[in-house]
């Protein structure tokens, strides 16, 4: 019995489901309305949108790189979704445009790191408040409202019980679980993130593989914003502020390690799950969003602190080995 929660404790997804189950346990005897149907929907449907994002996130942190552009993508995408939807009366070929915007910001995001060679951290933050900025300056800073009604379908509609992002996030989940741990090209991305010199050594196109990883994440993220416009029916200027910083925190907080190389999209899942429920209850418990702020900064200080633990943790284990 000792050895099985041992092996329980030492599994790190195990633990990040027990923080879970945990902190649901602590918000239901505080709120009586958080294990209501209709709040579970809403955590889903708030985690959906992170998930999204995050599954690109994910990759490029895989990579040893970081992505700061992600909360004005939402912007972006957001604004240029409604806008083309007004014009065309279209769903369809507004999610087109939205994700064509994603990955275009994706790929200028890939060829300033592989080929202007700019850290990400420096490319993706100057891509931001170009971004931000773009999005004011056209807008003059005021939202864009939608004309379309099937439009809000997206983002709040139901496909049976569940909620439409929802079951679109859950797909993606699936989908680039297989990728990453089933197909040469998740390999190559374990690989770069692992150890970059000795994988150019090998072959492998490394630039190029950093340049679709970051064009999958622009789409996702931009693919998030077109959901969260429909739910607002509205393009908004101020979209995804300290999205990004959501994002990363939630996928690292799962155990993917800055240093790239390491995690599963599984964990990133249960911390994204962490973060959204820690929101909800704050709200629920009628915290002002102020403290919001610094709960979230608390979580991207441990989140951090986690990943160097884990760092330091496989040191002495490989230490151990060879002694």
């Amino acid at each position: 019995m000792r050895k099985w929660v041992n092996r329980l404790l030492q599994n790190e997804q195990a633990g990040l489901l027990l923080a879970l189950i945990l902190l649901c346990v602590v918000l239901s005897f505080l709120s009586p309305v958080f294990f209501t149907a209709l709040n579970i929907k809403n955590v889903l449907r708030d985690a959906a949108l992170v998930a999204i994002a995050g599954i690109g996130m994910v990759m490029v942190i895989l990579l040893g790189e970081i992505d700061l552009s992600v909360g004005s993508v939402q912007a972006v995408a957001g604004i240029v979704a409604v806008a083309v939807l007004n014009s065309f009366s279209s769903v369809f070929v507004a999610l087109g445009a939205t994700l064509f915007a994603g990955a275009c910001i994706g790929l200028i995001n890939g060829l300033l790191i592989t080929r202007a060679h700019i850290n990400s951290l420096i490319a993706t933050l100057g891509m931001m408040a170009i971004l931000r900025g773009g999005a004011m300056v056209s807008t003059q800073a005021v939202s864009i409202q939608g004309s379309v009604d099937s439009f809000v379908e997206i983002g709040t509609g139901h496909l049976g019980p569940i909620p439409i992002p929802v079951l679109i996030a859950f797909l993606l989940l699936a989908l680039f679980f297989y990728v990453l741990h089933y197909t040469t090209f998740g390999r190559y991305v374990y690989a770069v993130g692992g150890n970059p010199q000795a994988a150019r050594l090998s072959g492998l196109p490394v630039d190029r593989i950093r340049i679709a990883v970051f064009v999958i994440a622009g789409i996702l993220a931009a693919l998030s914003a077109f959901i969260l416009a429909s739910r607002l029916n509205s393009g908004q200027p101020n979209a995804g502020l300290g999205f990004e910083l959501q994002v990363i925190a939630a996928v690292i907080l799962g155990g993917i390690s800055l240093t790239g190389g390491v995690g599963t999209l599984a964990g990133a899942f249960i911390g994204i799950l962490i973060l959204t429920v820690l929101s909800n209850g704050l709200v629920l418990l009628n915290v002002s969003s102020f403290y919001h702020d610094i709960a979230r900064g608390i979580v991207i200080i441990l989140a951090v602190y986690l990943d160097t633990r884990r760092k330091q943790s496989l040191v002495r284990r490989m230490l151990s080995g060879i002694k």
